[in-house]
């Protein structure tokens, strides 16, 4: 099986239930500061979740590029990946836990479908603790399709609950899909993931979100109860195909081929090189496609831009250890968009801007390792035989100079000496525990909250957003936002720093939007019909279905018209708003910077 071929099935069957196929989100969220990328489909559909109505309906599929960053460590085993496709299916206060306990059994057993042995497929089910109860009814569910009860495990919160996304929001009790990997062709009688987590690889999970989770860690029941499903892509194809990992599925396999290519080494050469070679291919897939998105973000020092530049230099050091000293990552690219361009088109939309970002960053991180070597070399001059390298030293050539443990430990061998890895790792802990106060400082709050403030300062964003096409050009593009609390973060396409005239004029005709108190509404249309009205927005769609345009000023008005009849912003977007521009205060930018090469930032905040 191809995943060409799982994805074509999987939105194939769900469309014969009912269900709206829609496109994939963004991987960078929208509006939500509790993190930095799309973790999983049921992420921008936060909103819908809540209540608010989808323009396609209460039942929805599709296939969902997602990043995930805190498995990273896990990388380079034979399942565990940073980027991702989840498909999934929804319920948005339609169908539960009957249907589609039923609709998850049918498409993996069937043979019309994927026609999974069932005697290889085991479940779990949520164990029960003082915020829900032990889930029986799935597992009734279950057992009346064929399931035996001895291959029904009940698990805890850890393992069968899933959500929110962020802090705060919609989440559930989960029921999980398991397929045996055992080396006997069954497993023996009795053996669950509950018993044998080892030979059960989870392919899928039904989650049943029937709570909210508050800002004080409690849980209320939604009154909107919902189904989110989510399949891994490449875990199953690799099971359906007989794949001992995933790297060997069709979206993986080429780019270690290339790596082969480019190091002279061979996939299944040993444990090292096998690792190595995991890492790289993963790590540069995920750059590329976060790079690639239309919110594409290049490598820098904040937010979504440091992971990036993570992914890229981890794949270097790992280089390294295959013995590519060269340039190689923008071909590793290149590779990975001829896999995704016709899946995901703004992979090939924006692979120049990749490409050289790609290549710019491998540059620049070479000549940062060798000043790293040039500093070790300084470090250890004089220094005789057994003497040791201290933690503090060694962290400051990682903090400082990106330079990996592993390379200190590596050069300072060769020249007799030892690191002080137990203080190295104090150290580092202590690092890891100002950022993470930083980070809980930074992401409080979470995309369900849509208080007042919230929809005021996104409200703000189209007015920004608007404001800044009407100053620099219509070159001018949303490439992500961001909003706290206290402040919006817009991030847009623009060559060049702002002059502090133009930063003027921007502040002022948003203030002179929320002074004429527009009314803000919106309507439900297809993309074409978007277009046709001059929204604009990230054109995202691929299947025709319908999407909200909001506008502020008159709906049937005319750009330059005068006052209420004026239209000064049409825009694609989900929400939330308020309902008059007259609401959001006094607009001002408090910083604009550059974001990466080519687009600029602007953070603003509403008195």
């Amino acid at each position: 099986m191809t995943t060409k071929e799982l994805r074509r099935k999987y939105l194939e069957f769900f469309k014969s239930k009912g269900h709206s196929v829609i496109p994939s989100a963004s991987l960078i969220p929208e509006n939500d500061p509790t993190v930095l990328f799309t973790t999983a489909g049921m992420h921008p559909l936060v909103p819908y979740l809540m209540g608010e109505k989808h323009p396609e309906g209460t039942r929805l599929t599709d296939v969902q590029k997602c990043i995930r960053t805190g498995d990273i460590d896990e990388v380079g085993d034979n399942s565990h990946l940073t980027f991702f496709e989840m498909l999934g299916n929804w319920s948005l206060g339609d169908y539960f836990k009957k249907e589609a306990i039923e609709w998850s059994f049918e498409f993996l057993s069937s043979p019309d479908w994927l026609g999974i042995d069932i005697k290889k497929l085991s479940v779990s089910v949520f164990e029960g603790d003082d915020d829900a109860p032990r889930d029986e009814e799935s597992a009734e569910i279950w057992h009346s399709l064929g399931i035996e009860k001895n291959k029904i495990a009940y698990l805890p919160k850890k393992e069968n609950w899933w959500g929110p996304a962020g802090q705060t929001g919609p989440c559930g009790p989960d029921t999980e899909m398991f397929y045996w990997v055992g080396e006997s062709e069954y497993p023996p009688e009795g053996s669950n993931p509950g018993t044998d987590e080892e030979n059960w690889l989870e392919i899928w999970n039904d989650v049943f979100m029937q709570y909210n989770k508050q800002t004080d860690g409690s849980f209320a029941t939604l009154e909107q109860m919902n189904v989110d499903t989510g399949m891994g892509l490449e875990r199953v194809v690799a099971v359906l195909s007989g794949l001992k990992d995933v790297y060997q599925v069709d979206t993986m396999w080429p780019i270690v081929q290339k790596i082969e290519e480019i190091s002279g080494r061979e996939y299944i050469e040993n444990i090292e090189v096998i690792k190595s070679m995991r890492i790289i291919a993963d790590h540069l897939r995920a750059a590329v496609m976060i790079m690639g998105d239309n919110k594409g973000i290049g490598p820098s020092n904040v937010d979504q831009g440091y992971v990036v530049r993570k992914l890229i230099r981890r794949s270097i050091r790992h280089g390294k250890n295959l013995g590519i000293n060269d340039n190689f990552c923008s071909k590793i690219a290149e590779v990975v968009v001829d896999i995704f361009k016709d899946v995901y088109p703004e992979i090939e939309t924006n692979k120049d801007f990749v490409i050289t970002q790609i290549a710019e960053e491998e540059s620049r991180f070479r000549n940062t390792l060798e000043q790293g070597i040039k500093r070790f070399n300084q470090l250890v001059e004089g220094r005789g035989e057994d003497s040791v390298i201290s933690g503090l030293e060694a962290f400051d050539l990682y903090q400082t100079y990106g330079f990996p443990v592993e390379m200190t430990v590596e050069l300072a061998k060769e020249k007799g000496l030892e690191v002080d890895l137990k203080n190295f790792e104090i150290e580092m802990e202590k690092h890891q525990e100002l950022s993470r106060k930083g980070a809980e400082q930074r992401f409080k709050g979470g995309l369900a909250d849509q208080g007042e403030e919230t929809k005021r300062l996104h409200t703000a964003t189209h007015l920004l957003h608007a404001a800044l096409r009407k100053i620099l050009g219509e070159h001018v593009e949303q490439r992500g936002s961001n909003i706290t609390a206290d402040r919006l973060r817009f991030d847009f396409s623009h060559p060049e720093k702002l002059t502090p005239e133009q930063k003027q004029e921007v502040e002022d005709l948003v203030n002179a939007a929320i002074k004429k108190d527009y009314p803000v509404s919106f309507q439900e249309m297809t993309v074409d019909e978007a277009k046709e009205q001059g929204a604009i927005g990230l054109f995202e769609d691929k299947y025709g279905a319908k999407v909200k345009v909001y506008t502020i000023g008159d709906p049937d008005g005319a750009p330059e018209a005068s006052s209420q009849s004026e239209t000064f912003s049409r825009e694609i977007c989900g929400g939330p708003h308020v309902s008059h521009t007259g609401e959001l205060g006094h607009f001002r930018i408090k910083k604009e910077t550059s974001s990466s090469a080519g687009i600029r930032r602007i953070k603003a905040i509403l008195e």
